[in-house]
């Protein structure tokens, strides 16, 4: 564990603070932290930051309520910048959205990343604007019970490939499958972040469950 007396503060006595959603991974925010704050995040397990335009310390969320509670804190190669992960109570930034960073000034046409956070966002796009001749949007129009029987069909399909041992058809099947599962959640106004935070939870419960094993 890294002694934070040899973190390297700047000559206001501040460090950067990478703020990271530990169930998204999406960056929250960027604060700065001097050495008092840090302490207190550590004793409390919830981000305290420093503001350099009150400059006096704040604890994140002691007006709003939207607390972030603190998973771990890691510092750079360099020991001149941190990244905090955290599990928030809310939204991170001050505008009421859930990360500070949202204004694009660059996407390039040519280098995409895929998760599924972006199919999400796109099955939401085909529910709202239903774009004609688009398969999702037939299956929006035709509602839940459509989806849910594509679901049944894309399971069964994902057991005939994987009884075959034929990896390649499993990995076909379940992508249907993820795709058609993804369909319903946005029928139903389930995001990916109530999917993730309940495997989250389970993890927990796994990992205690093992440590109960292993003290038997």
């Amino acid at each position: 564990m890294l002694d934070i007396n040899t973190l390297k503060f700047d000559e206001k006595g501040l460090i950067p603070a990478i703020v990271v959603d530990a169930t998204s991974k999406k960056v929250l925010t960027l604060a700065y932290m001097n050495k008092e704050s840090l302490e207190i995040s550590i004793k409390e397990q919830k981000t305290c930051f420093y503001s350099r335009s009150r400059n006096e310390l704040w604890r994140k969320g002691e007006t709003s309520g939207n607390f972030q509670h603190i998973v771990s804190i890691t510092a750079d190669c360099d020991n001149d910048a941190l990244v905090v992960l955290v599990n928030k109570d809310g939204p991170a930034c001050h505008t009421g959205t859930d990360s500070c960073f949202t204004k694009t000034v660059f996407e390039s046409d040519t280098n995409s990343v895929f998760s599924m956070d972006t199919l999400y966002n796109l099955l939401v796009g085909r529910k709202n604007d239903k774009p004609e001749g688009s398969y999702t949007t037939y299956l929006f129009e035709k509602g839940i019970d459509k989806i849910l029987k594509k679901v049944g069909e894309e399971c069964t399909e994902v057991i005939i490939g994987a009884k075959s041992g034929d990896k390649a058809e499993t990995v076909y099947e379940i992508a249907d499958l993820a795709y058609h599962v993804m369909v319903l959640m946005v029928e139903m106004g389930i995001s990916v972040d109530d999917i993730k935070a309940e495997l989250a939870s389970r993890h927990i419960i796994d990992h205690k469950v093992k440590q109960e094993k292993m003290t038997k």
